[in-house]
């Protein structure tokens, strides 16, 4: 009959017949009951499993049954009889128990019997932090192993007694807590895209020709590492300075949200007095060449290279040229004393158009002198060339001029155009020209094999992928029935071949010189000013970045700015115009 009629009293002994007999002698060929075999097998191995009155029973026949589904073939595994015996298993192999310890009591927690006991230990472990090998777990009398219950499986709604201490572990705040920009107040938020380059400086009443040449100063890397290690005791004004300097690189060097330089300003109208004139309405505005010159001379005398042998100033941003004089209407010539300098002047005239024109310009320098063949003071033309370059360069655009009919400061208003590299190669001497030789022809063969190389990756990808295209072209006719031709590789491997020679030629020539000047510079700075007279406007810095991105300065506000925007600052209007321009050397790079 249908087993569907029967009680489950009635069909549970004859289905334990039915489940260990039949499963035993009939294992393999299970799946081929009949229909009424497989509802009868389902509905009592169901009822066996699951009903508390047979434990023993259900034990055995679980044992059983879980040994004939893992054994049936693969076309058995749809069937719903299977599914549900499954199901049942399942369901049998996991109890709700009660834990006690010591004081504290867990109320049903489910343990699966089908996996080892230390799992179950881990669960504990999670409830009371006592770690599994201190664990004490007693179950009707008997010790719980780890890998096998044993005597000691328990029951549903059986008490598990847990005996062990709990590991203390210190809960520490983290050194390092991570911070969201969400968190931060909105002042910082506002800067977070620009924290990274520095911080800005507020401006402190017609401070800002301060503020960008700070900003410009600060972009001298080994200027700011000797200023770290400078260590100077003193109590004189030079000193107070070149510390007020150092500390605040400091402040500048953490980012983030602009900041007053009180102490600086204080101490630098202190040394220098002429910061501090006052007009109408408070404090004037002040020439950022002379602020710029000045704290440069105050470095000089105060913070050393690193060895202690000479001025950090001097290392780093020294000029030597030696100039020549020649009297047109004696023929005399004379050569005075090498001289040091810390800039060079581009001098701009109706004629000037160019940076180079103007440093050419500026490098004339005629005078009055004694002549012993006239016996008379004469004219002599005099011009210098450059003897020792430095590692930062300086270059100040003469745009300001005292005119004399309304006795204040005039600007010139002239377009100059400059690029970011500078080659001052012509405004040297010719011993200095002979040095600089091999490093440049040493520069140009290593940018050439970097271009070379470049253009040879560039083929090979693009080979490559002509390869791949050519190679699916080939398969697709293949499987059509025709036959595809393989591209020759001779003409690839013949221009791979001639570019490989470039290399190695170049890195021998560049090898001695690595590290070399090579009278080339990269733009690193620009400080500008916006108007029409020195005596006012406004000051701004535009500085190179590590990346290769430039950052606007101006004051405490920091934008992100192009290589097209700091190119348009040649003049020629109302807007803000180079005024210095700072350069670093590029040297002869490694071999890659």
């Amino acid at each position: 009959r249908s087993p569907r009629r029967e009680s489950a009293d009635v069909l549970l002994p004859r289905s334990s017949r039915l489940v260990v007999g039949f499963f035993r002698s009939n294992r393999q060929a299970s799946h081929e009951l009949g229909r009424c075999h497989r509802r009868l097998l389902s509905t009592a191995a169901r009822a066996v499993l699951t009903s508390p009155r047979f434990p023993t029973l259900r034990k055995q026949t679980a044992q059983v049954a879980r040994s004939i589904a893992c054994s049936l073939p693969p076309s058995a595994t749809s069937l719903p009889w299977r599914s549900s015996c499954l199901a049942s298993l399942r369901m049998s192999n996991k109890v709700n128990v009660n834990v006690k310890w010591g004081k504290e009591a867990f109320s049903d927690i489910e343990v699966d019997l089908s996996e080892p006991p230390l799992v179950f230990k881990s669960q504990l472990f999670a409830l009371t932090s006592v770690p599994p090998d201190r664990q004490k777990v007693m179950i009707k009398g008997a010790l719980l192993k780890d890998d096998e219950w044993g005597k000691a499986v328990p029951k549903e709604g059986s008490t598990v007694m847990l005996m062990g201490s709990a590991e203390v572990q210190v809960v520490e705040a983290p050194k390092d807590a991570p911070v969201f920009v969400e968190d931060l107040p909105e002042a910082e938020q506002a800067h977070m895209e620009t924290r990274a380059y520095g911080s800005g400086l507020q401006n402190l009443g017609n401070t800002c020709y301060m503020n960008s040449t700070l900003q410009c100063l600060y972009a001298v890397e080994p200027l700011r590492d000797a200023l770290q290690s400078h260590a100077d005791p003193g109590f004189d004004l030079s000193s107070k300075l070149t510390k007020a300097t150092k500390e605040l690189f400091m402040d500048m060097k953490r980012g983030g949200e602009p900041f007053p330089p009180f102490a600086f300003l204080t101490t630098l109208r202190e040394k220098f007095p002429q910061f501090a004139q006052q007009g109408q309405g408070g404090y004037m505005q002040q020439d950022a060449e002379e602020c710029w010159t000045n704290l440069l001379f105050t470095l000089k005398e105060k913070v050393q290279a690193p060895g202690g042998d000479s001025s950090a100033v001097d290392e780093l941003m020294g000029i030597e040229s030696r100039l020549k004089l020649k009297c047109e209407e004696s023929g005399e010539e004379m050569e005075l004393e090498p001289a040091r300098g810390y800039m060079l002047k581009c001098n701009i005239d109706s004629n000037t158009n160019h940076l180079h024109e103007g440093l050419v310009l500026g490098l004339k320098d005629d005078r009055e002198r004694h002549s012993e063949k006239l016996g008379r003071t004469a004219l002599f033309a005099g011009s210098s060339v450059v003897t020792k370059l430095p590692e930062f360069l300086t270059v100040q655009m003469v745009r300001f001029f005292y005119k004399a009919q309304v006795q204040q400061k005039a600007k010139v208003l002239r377009k100059v155009g400059f690029t970011l590299e500078l080659d001052v190669y012509d405004l040297c001497s010719p011993e200095l020209k002979a040095s600089l030789d091999g490093p440049r022809a040493a520069h140009k063969a290593a940018m050439d094999a970097q271009l070379e190389a470049e253009k040879a990756a560039k083929r090979r990808n693009l080979g490559a992928a002509k390869a791949d295209k050519d190679k699916d072209a080939a398969a697709t006719s293949a499987d059509a029935g025709g036959a595809a031709a393989a591209p020759a590789p001779a003409d690839a491997d013949m221009t791979d071949a001639a570019t490989a020679a470039g290399p190695s030629t170049a890195s021998a020539d560049a090898g001695s010189h690595v590290g070399a000047l090579t009278g080339k510079y990269q733009l690193i700075g620009c400080l500008t000013h916006k108007g029409r007279s020195a005596d006012s406007g406004h000051y701004t810095a535009w500085v190179r970045q590590q990346n290769g991105h430039w950052v606007l300065f101006d004051d405490d506000t920091l934008s992100l700015k192009k290589d097209d925007d700091i190119l348009a600052l040649s003049g020629g209007g109302d807007w803000h115009m180079a005024y210095m321009l700072l350069y670093r050397a590029v040297r002869v790079p490694a071999e890659p």
